[in-house]
């Protein structure tokens, strides 16, 4: 049997074999593989790197752009404009396509990047035994079968089953979510230990942060766990957005429509009003350019990149245009627990004494707050035992706590240690003070086979004392009394196994500390001077507790009628504690990953509609969860920040990825960003999502009746026999000019007051709901009526066609500059200063299009081009007259059915 059809057979049973029976399987031995070794397995197995995915080259990428029918439909109306000779106007239609399949390219070429960033995650070096001697490599000729030397600091070169260990903790948050180092052994675990679990594993891109180890490789590159990952993310399908389906339905309805209609005007005029083909021909044209609506994706793009400039002032920040709109109909939040809901930074949350048990104020690092007993503030100054405990934290401690420059603490070291230095200094002690003042004679260093560390100090005046950290019932075993407030008392055992129980139920995890003089000089300690006789001193709780905003935004997202969810590679107890101090899981049920192991699709779907915590989730179970949410019909969003996270970050209707604590794989992969890494900037992003959303139907609303008042105007003049009331060259302008400066304005448009009281939009929706076809319609109609109306009138008192013309045209755009008031608000009554002023841009887009149609009017080479003439004082009050109509109209509209609102 070859090594690679022996590695196929257990490559999920590394962490359950003996290293003996690996060392064989991978015909390897301690002293590592010899040259000849190396270079045939080399040859065998490949670099240790991912491969490179084939790619599409960046021309098809390019072209690929204008694969959408509503761009079929543009190019057709730029076609159309160069037929009829108006140049200009075709390059502007085709301009504008062009800048949409840019923007769209250099969103698509930024995502591409994900996989690169996770091939890079690899180390790049590593230390390896080979032939017995020990040599520095690049991380891509590591082997199966090399022996891999790790000491802290190093990032592991491929998954590893260790065979030595010493104080050895790895950094696996990135894979696994954990916010503390994992301790890791060399015993093998179950065979169905979910990853987290496989403490005799290291897995390739993850870092050492203590201690040293030694193992040997059984997987490199892309059948690693992180390879795994990232073959995962690239088979897993990107799903378009709501926003992209509804416009795509709404461009197919919108060609065949106009088709039709052209079709039955051509074939009306030439049989019914002996119109000649030739005229018909071009008149069907004219019909065609009327209802195609040039500037609504132009308008489109604008609005969603105005939300993504909005967002990114609130630390949102969006890679891909349309994801700004997703936000608006998300239905679900997927949330990791570290490092998003939480703090990622450990801190003592409760402290027990022999007499109390005291409730640690402040948050993560910061060594600010206070202590509560029965929420009452304690002064540490005036409690010798708090005192005696907080020496201990400080003095048996191998971290260092800073303060960063830009502000905040971190910890170089353990996070555990970072949380007893922090907890030290809130009693008013100085880790450097006590360290002078105390100092380090020798220590026996953590080590998971006896779960403590022990430091031996003396106070320069001939006294010396040992202090003991460790797991509780450790150190229980160690101790022959305790302090309380009356100095050393007989321990009582009973009592801290009750409050260790109760600290547990909390989801904190448990560290004892002892304490114990030592009568005489010393300058060696060793295990027999801890074995018995210490005194223990208290408990601390540690939690990595959630952020203060995040659980004032989770409220803000249930509030909008959006279930938040917490999927965790953390313990269920740890995340069901979190989850209920943020409001989620009240029903307090926990599935975790063994359950979703053996659950089939039905029952996941069943779980996710009933269950808001997932503890223990692999980045499959995670991907899994998605899926199944999708399923039931659920808009959903994924937040993360490890490698863990980016397959499900990218099946996800809208990733959201942590800017600062976040890996690059999650944020390449997800389709948003958080600036400040805060659960908070969701909600504002969700708001914002919902403003786009709404903006963009609002300029619909606007733009369309123009076209459809244009079509209808022409499809009258045909049906009468009449002369046209507006060219196909004014038409244009008249698209072209309301777009840009009009239907702009409202890309501007504030949130509405009850944006986040509605609940979300349904993605099944379609863009054009019964209500707005009906108040497109109506607005047609009215428009329709006061142009032609006017046209006729003005030919009826002998007025020249080219007058005429002239009046219609101002008069179709007085219609829009007063609907424009209207359109701010689709439902509610704009008759008030906030609806008639609330948007500056509105009241200078009307300044500038007045300003164009007087160029329009009176400038000779505009004249000339358009076929205008000058209008006189009476034409224009007679156009204001008849064109303010429809804002009386549309808002006495709105008041009838203001009890029978059309869902929009």
């Amino acid at each position: 049997m070859t090594v690679n059809e022996i590695k196929e057979q257990h490559k999920k049973l590394w962490h359950a074999m003996a290293d003996e029976e690996i060392l064989a399987y991978l015909g390897t031995s301690s002293e590592g593989l010899s040259f000849e070794q190396v270079q045939k397995r080399l040859q065998e197995h490949g670099p240790n790197r991912l491969p490179s995915p084939q790619r599409r080259s960046a021309l098809v990428r390019f072209l690929f752009q204008f694969h959408n029918l509503l761009i079929y439909v543009l190019l057709v109306a730029a076609i159309v404009a160069a037929f009829l000779g108006h140049w200009l106007d075709a390059a502007v239609i085709l301009g504008v396509v062009v800048v949409n399949a840019l923007i769209g390219f250099i969103q698509e070429g930024k995502a591409e990047k994900a996989l690169e960033s996770i091939r890079s995650m690899l180390s790049l070096h590593a230390f390896v035994r080979r032939a017995g001697r020990r040599e520095e490599i690049a991380a891509e000729e590591v082997v199966p079968g090399d022996v891999v030397l790790l000491q802290a600091g190093d990032k592991v070169p491929a998954d590893l089953r260790l065979l030595q260990v010493k104080e050895l903790r790895i950094d696996e948050a990135i894979l696994t979510g954990e916010s503390e180092p994992v301790t890791k052994g060399v015993s093998p675990v179950a065979e169905d230990a979910p990853v987290g679990d496989r403490l005799c594993l290291a897995f390739s891109g993850t870092v050492v942060t203590y201690g040293q180890g030694v193992g040997v490789v059984v997987e490199t590159g892309s059948a690693t766990e992180i390879g795994r990952i990232s073959e995962m993310l690239k088979e897993v399908e990107t799903l378009t957005t709501p926003l992209l389906k509804a416009m795509d339905r709404f461009a197919r309805y919108l060609t065949v429509a106009i088709l039709i209609f052209a079709v039955i005007t051509l074939v009306f005029g030439f049989l019914a009003r002996d119109y000649s083909l030739t005229e018909m021909f071009l008149a069907a044209v004219s019909l065609i350019v009327a209802a195609i609506p040039e500037g609504l994706p132009a308008i489109v793009t604008i609005t969603l990149a105005i939300g993504v400039q909005r967002m990114a002032r609130r630390n949102a920040i969006i890679r891909r245009l349309p994801a700004v709109e997703t936000l608006g109909s998300v239905t679900v939040i997927c949330s990791d627990k570290t490092g998003t809901l939480t703090r990622n930074e450990m801190m003592v949350r409760s402290l027990v004494t022999a007499g109390a048990r005291l409730d640690v104020e402040g948050a993560g690092y910061d060594p600010h707050g206070g202590f509560l007993l029965d929420q009452k503030e304690v002064v540490p100054e005036d409690d010798d035992i708090l005192l005696h405990i907080g020496r201990v934290a400080l003095l048996c401690n191998d971290s260092v706590l800073t303060l960063k420059e830009e502000g905040g603490w971190h910890v170089q070291g353990d996070p555990t240690e970072g949380a007893l230095l922090s907890v030290g200094r809130k009693m008013g002690l100085d880790p450097e003070s006590a360290a002078r003042e105390n100092p380090r004679v020798d220590s026996i260093p953590f080590e998971s086979e006896h779960r403590f560390m022990a430091t031996l100090h003396h106070d320069h005046e001939g006294h010396f004392f040992i202090c003991v950290k460790g797991a509780p019932e450790r150190v229980l075993d160690m101790c022959t009394g305790q302090r309380g407030a009356q100095g050393k008392e007989d321990l009582d055992r009973g009592y801290w196994e009750q409050r260790a129980e109760e600290l547990a139920e909390r989801g904190e995890r448990l560290l004892a500390a002892a304490w114990k003089p030592v009568a005489e000089a010393k300058t060696e300690l060793t295990f027999e001077d801890v074995e018995s006789g210490l005194i223990f001193l208290g408990l601390f709780g540690i939690t990595d507790p959630p952020r203060d905003e995040a659980v004032t935004a989770v409220k803000a997202c249930k509030s909008a009628g959006i279930k938040v969810k917490m999927i965790t590679g953390d313990h269920g107890k740890t995340a069901q504690v979190i989850g209920l101090q943020m409001g989620i899981g009240e029903n307090r049920r926990v599935v975790t990953g063994a359950d979703l192991e053996a659950a089939g699709d039905d029952q996941l779907r069943e779980w996710v509609a009933d269950t808001d915590i997932f503890a223990r989730a692999s980045p499959e179970h995670k991907l899994r969860l998605v899926r199944a949410l999708q399923e039931r019909g659920e808009v959903a969003a994924m937040t993360g920040d490890g490698v863990n996270d980016a397959p499900a970050l990218k099946r996800a209707d809208i990733g959201v990825a942590m800017g600062v604590k976040g890996t690059e794989v999650a944020k390449e992969a997800a389709e948003m960003v958080l600036a400040d890494d805060n659960f908070a900037s969701i909600a504002n992003a969700v708001e914002e999502g919902r403003t786009v959303y709404d903006n963009i139907k609002k300029a619909i609303l606007f733009i369309l009746p123009t076209n459809g008042g244009e079509a209808l105007m022409i499809l009258a003049a045909i049906l009468m026999g009449r002369s046209l009331p507006i060219t196909p060259v004014q038409i244009l302008w008249i698209n072209m000019i309301t777009a840009v400066t009009l239907a702009l304005s409202l890309a501007f448009e504030p949130p509405e007051a009850d944006i986040m009281e509605r609940s979300p939009r349904n993605p099944q929706e379609p863009i054009l709901t019964p209500f707005l076809l009906w108040r497109i319609g109506y607005v047609s109609l009215i428009l329709v009526a006061g142009t032609f109306g006017l046209f006729f009138w003005e030919r009826s008192v002998g007025t020249s066609l080219e007058m005429a013309r002239t009046v219609a045209v101002n008069t179709l755009v007085m219609f829009e500059v007063f609907y424009l008031l209207n359109a701010r608000y689709i439902h509610r009554n704009v008759l008030s200063r906030e609806g008639l002023t609330g948007n500056r841009l509105v009241l200078m887009a009307i300044a500038l299009v007045l300003v164009f149609q007087l160029i329009f009017t009176y400038a000779p080479p505009l004249q000339m081009l358009f076929a205008t003439e000058p209008m006189t004082l009476a034409a224009w009050l007679r156009v204001i007259l008849v064109s303010s109509t429809v804002f009386i109209l549309v808002e006495m509209e709105k008041y009838l059915l203001r009890d029978h609102r059309w869902k929009y």
